[in-house]
């Protein structure tokens, strides 16, 4: 689902931080996306896309893969700032594992702006 403007500023202060870490992520290591996801006790993980000949997975990917071998049991919620029009049914798929269907993944553009909410 598309967010409206005011629906943005109204943003919570955990979820415009896990954007500014997936932002902060991207910019950091120059990759495709950053990627954070918040897990049921508040940790966060941070990820950038990872492009090797062997190994491959999103940002997204990599950061729920992150929070599983810490030790994560849920995810609160789930960021990742890319310039594509959504979030892959992978990424989503690899969230909704973890979190659940109704975990919302934060899409934003490149310049953190929150495009859309949308269910894992």
């Amino acid at each position: 689902m598309l967010i409206g403007m005011s629906e943005a500023a109204q943003l919570d202060p955990e979820d415009r931080k896990i954007i500014t870490l997936a932002r902060s992520v991207r910019a950091r290591n120059s990759v495709p996306e950053g990627a954070a996801v918040r897990d049921e006790t508040g940790r966060t993980y941070v990820a950038g896309t990872v492009a090797l000949d062997s190994l491959k997975l999103s940002a997204l990917q990599t950061a729920v893969a992150m929070a599983v071998a810490s030790g994560a049991t849920s995810l609160e919620a789930a960021a990742v700032v890319t310039d594509a029009e959504s979030a892959s049914e992978e990424d989503r798929a690899a969230v909704r594992d973890l979190g659940g269907a109704g975990t919302p993944v934060l899409l934003a553009g490149p310049d953190g702006a929150l495009r859309a909410t949308l269910d894992a």
